[in-house]
């Protein structure tokens, strides 16, 4: 299992949750605001601030789904500007679900 975790522009977050969800087995998804700055930057004022407003996404998805979900958040958040963000893909080692108690390594 693997965690998908997206930084996104937030104006494409309904067009990736479309397209995500058009994926047979789709596990589903998290969505929170987040704030943060990477290599591009807003402009400088008296209240100069570097965030900027995004979108993280985080999916739990079996390996054999990862790189479906990966491939689609890239081709779905591109616009071609800067900004655009970022999207990681990292290993779970466990789950558990709180309701049932079940523990698995394959948990999704």
């Amino acid at each position: 299992m693997k965690e998908i975790r997206a930084y996104v522009q937030p104006h494409k977050l309904s067009q990736i949750t479309m397209a995500l969800l058009e994926i047979p087995g789709f596990p589903g998804m998290s969505i929170m605001d987040c704030e943060g700055f990477g290599r591009e930057r807003t402009e400088h004022s008296q209240d100069y601030k570097p965030f900027l407003l995004k979108k993280r996404l985080e999916i739990f998805a079996p390996d054999d789904l990862v790189e479906i979900i990966f491939e689609t958040i890239m081709r779905t958040a591109h616009s071609g500007h800067h900004g655009d963000g970022k999207v990681y893909i990292l290993d779970v080692l466990e789950g558990g679900r709180v309701s049932s108690g079940e523990r698995d390594k394959d948990l999704g």
